[in-house]
C-alpha cells in the first residue's frame, strides 16, 4: 500500500537534509584542483574514487552493467543519479544516453559540471525529479538503474511501479541496494541516513516480492554481502598502509561525518545487520 503523501514529502525532505551540501561543486573544484585535476577532460577512472556513490565502487557499477545486458545505443533512466558516476560510465563504455534524476539539487548542479568536465554532456543529463514520480512518458527506456538508494524511499510499491511504467515491454530493471538481513537495528549514522528516520531497508524477500508484484520478471539475483565485506576490508587495510586522506574522495561529498558514516556500514554489514543484493528483472514483452 502506498504511504500519504505528507509522509512521503516529510522523508523526502528530511533525505534531502541528509545529503544536501550547499557549497558542494566548490568542493568538487577544489578537489579535482588538489588531485592535479583542475583542467582538461576528466576520466571515469579518475572521477572514479569521487562518483561511484555505493559499496565496491566501479567494480559494482561495471558487473552490474555486465548482469543486466546493457546494450550499445541504450536509452537508460538513472534513479537516484547522484553525482552520475555509474551514468558516465554507461555513456563511456556502451553509448548509451541516459537519463538522471535525483532530489538533491546539489547532486544535480555537481553531476551536470563533471559530464560537462568528461565531455560527456552530449550523451548524459540531470534533472531534479521524484524517483515516486518519474518525469517521463510510458515505456521511455530500455533500462532503468538504481544502485544504492531504495535505502531511503518507504514506498517501494510506488518505487517499483514507476521504474515498470517508464521501461519499454522487454526492458530491464537493475539494481544494487542494501538489504535488511538479520532485523537487528543498525549502528547509525550510516551513508544514507543520520538515524532510523530515513533509513527504510526491506528483507531480500520483501523486497523480491514487492518487484514481482509490480509486474518484474527476476531475470538474475545475487547476494553480494560476501564481496562488499571483503571491499571495504581492503579499503581498512589500504587505508592503514597510507598517510592522509585522497583528496578526491566521497568525503569531499558526505562531509567531516563521513568516517563515521562508513565505518558503521562496514561494522553493519560484517555483523549480518544488512547485506547486499545485486538484481536484474525484466518487464514482460506483454503490456500489465
Amino acid at each position: 500500500m502506498s504511504l500519504p503523501n505528507e509522509i512521503v514529502t516529510s522523508q523526502r525532505e528530511k533525505a534531502d537534509e541528509h545529503y544536501g551540501r550547499s557549497n558542494l561543486l566548490e568542493a568538487i573544484r577544489a578537489a579535482l584542483a588538489a588531485a592535479g585535476s583542475g583542467d582538461g577532460v576528466l576520466t571515469p577512472e579518475v572521477l572514479a574514487p569521487l562518483d561511484q556513490f555505493h559499496t565496491r565502487g566501479a567494480d559494482a557499477t561495471i558487473e552490474l552493467a555486465r548482469e543486466a545486458g546493457i546494450a550499445v545505443n541504450s536509452v537508460v533512466l538513472d534513479i537516484g543519479s547522484g553525482l552520475g558516476g555509474p551514468s558516465r560510465y554507461l555513456a563511456s563504455a556502451f553509448g548509451c544516453r541516459v537519463y538522471g534524476i535525483d532530489l538533491n539539487a546539489s547532486f544535480v548542479d555537481a553531476a551536470a559540471y563533471l559530464s560537462q568536465r568528461a565531455d560527456l554532456d552530449s550523451l548524459v543529463s540531470y534533472q531534479c525529479a521524484d524517483a515516486l514520480s518519474i518525469p517521463y512518458e510510458d515505456g521511455s527506456f530500455d533500462f532503468v538503474w538504481t544502485q544504492h538508494v531504495a535505502m531511503n524511499i518507504a514506498d517501494r510499491d510506488k518505487l517499483y511501479a514507476e521504474a515498470f511504467r517508464v521501461l519499454k515491454p522487454g526492458g530491464r530493471f537493475a539494481i544494487y541496494d542494501v538489504v535488511a538481513a538479520s532485523g537487528a537495528p543498525l549502528h547509525f549514522p550510516v551513508p544514507w541516513a543520520s538515524n532510523q528516520n530515513t533509513s527504510f531497508l526491506l528483507s531480500p524477500t520483501s523486497m523480491r516480492d514487492i518487484l514481482e508484484a509490480a509486474g518484474f520478471r527476476v531475470i538474475s539475483w545475487h547476494d553480494g554481502t560476501r564481496a562488499g565485506i571483503e571491499w571495504f576490508e581492503a579499503r581498512r587495510a589500504a587505508s592503514t598502509a597510507t598517510a592522509g586522506t585522497p583528496a578526491l574522495g566521497l568525503h569531499v561529498v558526505m562531509g567531516q561525518a563521513f568516517p563515521t558514516m562508513i565505518a558503521n556500514f562496514a561494522r553493519n554489514l560484517a555483523e549480518g545487520r544488512i547485506g547486499l543484493i545485486q538484481a536484474v528483472l525484466e518487464r514482460a514483452a506483454q503490456t500489465r
